[in-house]
């Protein structure tokens, strides 16, 4: 994979000059691995930071009953940084396939000089890294707070404006994420049998559709003014 094909597959290294990119492409290793092949393990030792090239991954935790869903990331995405902020450092969360991913494979020594070599890089995974805490703190809120047919609304719109593509009428999103109602049931927290009924409610009255396991929002303010009636 040439310098061009890496920046415009993986945002992260748009903002590297071509010769720190041309030290570190050595470095990186391409890994293949299967749906729901785990990469890597809650409280393992963190010494690898990870970009998706294809496929996608979710980031979650288990508390010994069920888990939940903390992220759901995809081309162009990577993770695993938090761990190698310092050396000895666990994995907060478990990593794993979604579905076959192509992912390179950066390890701590070659990270950090990326980082000393690009110091600008710091203070923008800093950036990713709050957002990625800005959010985990909202999902606590709404695991405590909010009852379950809001927390789906506020997933289903969050991916939306994630990773959601207009449709033809150029008001609608669909979210090109195939996901089971286990998963979603997964992030928000739920029984998948109420998650099920949830979204047959949400279908019956207009507000998303379900095609190929993948949400089609036609209206989403629409949808959102609902948060505000259930709340």
């Amino acid at each position: 994979m040439n310098q061009e094909m890496l920046r415009e597959r993986i945002p992260f290294f748009r903002e590297l000059a071509p010769e720190v990119l041309a030290q570190v492409m050595p470095w990186m290793h391409e890994r293949t691995l299967k749906k729901n092949a785990i990469v890597f393990i809650e409280e393992d030792v963190g010494d690898e930071i990870y970009f998706i090239l294809s496929g996608s991954v979710h980031i979650y935790n288990f508390d010994g009953v069920k888990r939940v869903i903390l992220a759901v990331l995809q081309d162009g995405d990577f993770f695993g940084e938090m761990a190698l902020m310092k050396p000895g450092l666990l994995r907060s969360a478990t990593a794993e396939a979604m579905s076959q991913v192509k992912l390179l494979a950066l390890r701590r020594p070659d990270f950090e000089g990326l980082i000393e070599a690009h110091p600008r890089l710091a203070l923008h995974m800093l950036n990713y890294t709050m957002e990625r805490l800005r959010r985990a703190n909202q999902q606590i809120y709404d695991l405590t707070f909010l009852n379950v047919r809001t927390r789906i609304i506020k997933r289903l719109l969050r991916m939306a404006g994630e990773r959601g593509k207009p449709d033809a009428s150029g008001t609608g999103s669909l979210i090109e994420v195939k996901l089971t109602h286990q998963q979603i049931a997964d992030m928000v927290g739920s029984v998948r049998e109420t998650v099920t009924k949830v979204l047959l409610e949400l279908q019956e009255e207009g507000l998303i559709a379900i095609r190929n396991k993948m949400v089609h929002i036609p209206d989403p303010d629409r949808l959102e003014a609902k948060i505000e009636e259930v709340q």
